[in-house]
Formats: C-alpha cells, sequence, structure tokens
C-alpha cells in the first residue's frame, strides 16, 4: 500500500516572542490513500520540520485534534514518523465531496509550538456502483413512438473521481437502447412494442465505475407493456434550495415540492418520494408522498452536518417518473458551549519561580461557526497568575508576582470561557496549582540572647 502513497508537504514557520518562551507555527500537508493500515508510516515530522528526535519525548509531542474530532494518526516519539492510529474511511469521512482533508495538530513545549497537519485523503476503489433499488418497474403503452425517452434513476457510487460511476451498459434486447449523459439515464424505445407478442420485457442494467479494479453494479428493468400514458410528471423547479436552523422540532416543514403531469385520470395521479439519497437524509426527513412536503423527523445537528442534497422522484399511476434536486442549508445556533482543557501543567511550582513563566497550556474549542465560536477567556478570582493568548485557541497560563509556599501554599483557579452567541454560553474549569517548597528561610532564634547561672564544683552531666 505504501509504494503507491504520494506525500506532499508544505511547510511555512513563523517565530515570534511573547514573555518567557517562544511560538512557532507551521504547516503540514500529506496525501495519502484511504484504508491504510494502523502504524502505517504517512510521513516524519521531526525530518519534515526540522525538530530533534531526541526532544520529542522531552518536549510532550503529541498529535492533538481541532475539538472533539476523532484522531487519526499519532507521532512516533522515538523517530518522529507520523503513523495510521486507526481506520481512515474516506466515504465515512467525507460523503461524496471532491476532496477530503482531515485536520490534526502537531503540540510540542518548552517552548510552546503549534504545527498544523493536513490529511488529505485520497480515495481508492473500494465501493461498487448501486442502484437506489434492486429492480425497476415500468409500464409503457404499446402505443409509444420510437425515440420516446424513460428516465431510469442513475447508480450511485460512494467514491469519488475516476472510482465512481463512468458508464452504463444495457444487455442486448429488441425494442430498446440505452441513451446516458452525465446523471442522466434513459431507456430509449428504438423498435414500437406489441403487446401480443410481449406483455413483459426484462431488461439488464449495469453501471460500471472507472477504477482498477473495474467494479459493477446491476439493476433489472421489468418493462409492462400496457395498452396510453403520453406524459411524465413535471416539477415545477429543478433545484429547491431551503434553509433549516439546527434543532428544528419534529414536523417542521422544510419545503414543499410539486410537480404536474398533463395525463388525466390514473396517468396524470403524482405521487413523491425520495430518489438515491443517504442514510442521514432517510432519518431526518420524510416526505409526504400525496402533497411533496418534506419534514424533518430527526434531529437536525449543524455540527454534524451543515447540508443536505435530496433528490426527490415524482411518478405518475402508471410509472413514468421524473426528477428534482432539494438542497437544504443547515443554519447554526448557539447550542454548544465552550470546552476548556489542561493540555499541561507544571505542578508543584518552585516558589522561586520569576514572575513570567508559563506553569500550564489551556485549550479553548466551540463546536459551533463564526461569532458563536469565537470564545473568551478569563481567570476569574485575584491569584498571581494569568492566561495570555498564544496560538490559534491555545492560552499560556503565566505567572505575575512572586510566589511564597509560606504565605499560600496551594491555589484553586478558575478558568472561565464565554462565546460570542446570542445568548453567550459559558463553561469553567479549575485547576489546581501548589507550591513547592525552597530553601529560603534561615533558622531563626526564637530569643537575641539567653542567660544561665550555674553553681561552682557542679558535676559533668549537671
Amino acid at each position: 500500500m505504501m509504494d503507491s502513497k504520494i506525500i506532499l508537504i508544505q511547510t511555512r514557520r513563523f517565530y515570534f516572542f511573547l514573555l518567557w518562551f517562544r511560538l512557532a507555527y507551521g504547516d503540514l500537508s500529506y496525501s495519502f490513500p484511504e484504508e491504510m493500515k494502523r502504524g502505517s508510516v504517512i510521513g516524519n515530522l521531526a525530518k519534515d520540520l526540522g525538530l530533534e528526535k531526541s526532544a520529542l519525548s522531552s518536549r510532550r509531542a503529541r498529535i492533538d485534534t481541532d475539538g472533539t474530532d476523532k484522531r487519526y494518526c499519532d507521532i512516533n516519539l522515538n523517530n518522529g514518523e507520523l503513523i495510521v492510529a486507526d481506520r481512515i474511511d474516506r466515504e465515512g469521512l467525507c460523503g461524496e465531496k471532491a476532496s477530503c482533508v482531515v485536520k490534526h495538530e502537531l503540540v510540542l513545549e518548552n517552548p510552546l509550538e503549534l504545527h498544523r497537519i493536513s490529511l488529505h485523503i485520497q480515495d481508492i476503489n473500494d465501493n461498487s456502483p448501486q442502484f437506489n433499488d434492486d429492480s425497476v418497474n415500468l409500464e409503457i403503452r404499446e402505443s409509444a413512438v420510437r425515440g420516446a425517452r424513460f428516465v431510469i434513476e442513475e447508480a450511485h457510487d460512494a467514491d469519488v473521481g475516476q472510482n465512481s460511476v463512468q458508464q452504463y451498459s444495457l444487455e442486448k434486447n429488441e425494442n430498446f437502447i440505452l441513451a446516458a449523459n452525465g446523471n442522466t439515464v434513459e431507456l430509449v424505445l428504438d423498435k414500437e412494442l406489441d403487446r401480443e407478442k410481449e406483455k413483459e420485457i426484462n431488461l439488464l442494467l449495469t453501471a460500471l465505475d472507472g477504477g482498477s479494479p473495474q467494479r459493477s453494479g446491476t439493476v433489472v428493468i421489468h418493462v409492462t407493456v400496457l395498452d396510453a400514458n403520453d406524459n411524465a410528471p413535471v416539477f415545477s423547479q429543478a433545484v429547491y434550495k431551503a434553509s433549516l436552523p439546527e434543532n428544528s422540532p419534529l414536523d417542521t416543514v422544510v419545503v414543499t415540492v410539486s410537480a404536474s403531469d398533463a395525463d388525466e385520470g390514473v396517468n396524470g395521479d403524482v405521487t413523491y418520494d425520495f430518489g438515491h439519497v443517504t442514510e442521514d437524509v432517510k432519518k431526518l426527513f420524510s416526505i409526504d408522498r400525496k402533497v411533496g412536503e418534506i419534514r424533518v423527523k430527526g434531529a437536525v445537528d449543524y455540527e454534524a452536518t451543515t447540508s443536505f442534497e435530496i433528490r426527490v422522484q415524482a411518478k405518475d399511476g402508471l410509472g413514468l417518473s421524473s426528477y428534482a434536486k432539494v438542497i437544504v442549508s443547515i443554519s447554526d445556533v448557539n447550542d454548544n458551549a465552550p470546552v476548556i482543557n489542561l493540555k499541561s501543567l507544571t505542578n508543584p511550582v518552585p516558589e522561586d519561580t520569576p514572575p513570567g513563566t508559563e506553569v500550564g497550556i489551556i485549550n479553548v474549542q466551540d463546536r459551533d461557526s463564526e461569532n458563536n465560536r469565537q470564545v473568551r477567556c478569563s481567570i476569574q478570582q485575584n491569584v498571581p497568575f494569568k492566561l495570555v493568548p498564544s496560538i490559534k485557541n491555545y492560552y499560556s497560563l503565566v505567572s505575575t508576582g512572586q510566589l511564597d509556599r509560606e504565605v499560600v501554599s496551594d491555589y484553586n483557579i478558575t478558568i472561565s470561557a464565554t462565546d460570542e452567541g446570542s445568548p453567550p454560553l459559558s463553561s469553567s474549569k479549575s485547576v489546581q496549582l501548589s507550591v513547592a517548597d525552597i530553601n529560603d528561610n534561615p533558622p531563626v532564634f526564637e530569643e537575641q540572647s539567653y542567660s544561665a547561672y550555674v553553681s561552682e564544683n557542679n558535676k559533668p552531666g549537671s
């Protein structure tokens, strides 16, 4: 697997000084295929950043994630290699997105350094094309003219690019040929039907991807020849767009789709359904088959997915159908309080620690977006410590005054974080810090002088 790996590295480094410690910033970018085995080497962080391998352990080098995201890689402290720590499934992480990037961070201490790592996950051909159903039923009048077209829902492949669906083939038959253009797949009547000769026709449609080795999926098209349904339903719009706040109540109407059919009676009766959609869409939304209303039926979370693309089908009473697209954009509400993480702490702190010394590293995350994730961080009580912003969402806990264990031996520091949402959400975290004694006090006699009277001729030991 590693022989075919492509690694791209981009490094930028900036240095700036704050109080008594140095902050360094650099970006790394690696590109490698999904589904690599745990322990596989992605790259060498020490080499790519010019770090001493021997200093990785002493500087507490570690891979951190942005917020509560899962950690997919780790660092080998012995040689600086970035290795795969957990299964990386591109389709599970990014779905049908053309680009799949996972963000991690390399954190080092003494002095504090933060290097952002972009993992570009490349697709492999590990999924076959799939049709939404195992079979498709079509009812076609024998009066249908040569050249008549009948839409078939296209196949979908969880892979992307060349590994996705590239072509279709139709089993050879007397009556139909295939017309496929992009996402549109149509059966074209090449020879007129004769119900008296053949009432039912079964066709095998195959979808093929462009991967190596090539994968395929099939669907059986069952055609029933009837005595005439001339018109397929037509949607009022090809694309519907709607905005939905996260946490919307169940049964909230998202959008209503509408299609009309020029035929009369059962031929013009239109029903609605979802076409090929993801499992998430099926869990979160429902569609009224008669009215076309799409409603909320599950918990919509902006932090999980910011938008949904839903394919809807309109079908008349005798099987002619058409499709439209619904794009639902999820808007963020301030439903996540900041999370304070204590990343490092020097405990106990020697009482002769000079002011301006970094004694801890704090990281603050908020899963919301834009202003809802902008966070202010502060220390509540009057203590000889303060928070200094460093890199991104990191703060350094720094001493501001002289410590004296004989005066105060322990500090209970409360750190508060408040976001900029409306209304704002807050959280707090207590940090226990002890002051270590140093030998800074000489012995002191209780009195300046002592007097005593001794009788002469006392025996030794008296």
